[in-house]
């Protein structure tokens, strides 16, 4: 993770932010020692659409056998 001095994330902090990636982040140090972590929040996750798997699933046989035990269940 890159690092920043304290004096220049004060003076560049907008540009800073605006150069961190999704999910990336960016060390504060003051002389040597770490003293904050700026982070971008991560990327979002794409949402499943419906019927995006459609055709992906072969039935090889129809078996209504195995539905007998539930036929209590399905009334």
């Amino acid at each position: 993770m890159p690092t920043v001095t304290l004096e220049e994330a004060q003076a560049h902090l907008p540009e800073l932010i605006e150069r961190l990636k999704p999910g990336e982040g960016i060390v504060i140090v003051q002389g040597t020692q770490p003293v904050a972590q700026l982070l971008s929040p991560p990327a979002p996750k794409a949402r499943a659409r419906f019927g995006s798997c459609k055709g992906m699933l072969v039935i090889l046989q129809e078996d209504d056998e195995h539905l007998k035990d539930f036929a209590d269940y399905m009334e």
